[in-house]
């Protein structure tokens, strides 16, 4: 998936404004996410690797917050001739048509549904993987543990979830230590103090992260049987959720 390098932040401004998925951002989205996230690669094509054990036939699986698609070809990948659909939502109206281009580049017989909405009026059934790819911690924190409670409900027995976020910590000691080698990661792929700082500011208002503890309460209260987290590197995680 080609994009542009990613420079939003390179030029001071007075006023940073809120973080949006526009269709700036959707144009450097792949560099964007693969030069703040590390292990971004590795979370992308793990999610294809469970999918090819629990997606089951004529099931549904749900990429939530799909952006460019990522996720969507990782799975689509391992579940040929299995009968399935992939419905991917993104509320975001340029993600979703650059999504549409990544998927036409290949060729498959699962069905690619795209959505351009809000993940929390879509209606859940049949699934047996949903996939939540850096997005619930876009959402308001009020609306996180309805969510995860529609997508349990319309899940199948043995069912998995995948939700990847990044964390913020209790312990003052670790958040610090973290935080600063997330810092130089992003350093070392070529960000500049500027741009660090103003991406921060942009994304204050709009990125709430949760503690592990928080994340593993939910996910038990919702009913979910089998819980842990599968990937951490600095203070960005994978988790997985089985009905």
């Amino acid at each position: 998936m080609h994009s542009e390098l990613d420079n939003i932040y390179a030029s001071a401004t007075n006023k940073v404004a809120d973080f949006v998925f526009d269709q700036k951002v959707a144009g450097v989205f792949n560099d964007m996410i693969r030069r703040s996230v590390p292990g971004y690669g590795q979370i992308i094509n793990t999610i294809g690797d469970f999918a090819s054990t629990y997606v089951t036939k004529n099931s549904t699986v749900y990429d939530l917050g799909c952006s460019l698609g990522a996720a969507t070809l990782s799975i689509r990948r391992q579940i040929e001739q299995r009968q399935c659909k992939i419905v991917a939502v993104d509320n975001s109206k340029s993600m979703i048509e650059r999504c549409s281009e990544n998927l036409l580049a290949y060729v498959s017989d699962t069905d690619v549904e795209l959505v351009c909405g809000d993940i929390r009026d879509i209606e859940f059934k049949n699934a047996s993987m949903v996939v939540l790819n850096f997005t619930l911690q876009f959402l308001p924190i009020a609306d996180r543990d309805t969510l995860i409670n529609k997508i349990y409900q319309g899940m199948l027995p043995g069912g998995i979830l995948v939700i990847s976020e990044k964390l913020r910590f209790d312990d003052e000691t670790i958040q610090v230590l973290l935080d600063k080698h997330h810092l130089d990661f992003k350093r070392a792929n070529g960000y500049s103090e500027l741009e660090i700082s103003q991406k921060r500011s942009a994304l204050e208002n709009v990125m709430r992260p949760d503690t592990l503890s928080h994340h593993q309460h939910r996910f038990e209260k919702c009913g979910f049987q089998h819980f842990n987290v599968w990937f951490q590197c600095f203070n960005f995680a994978s988790m997985v959720a089985i009905k």
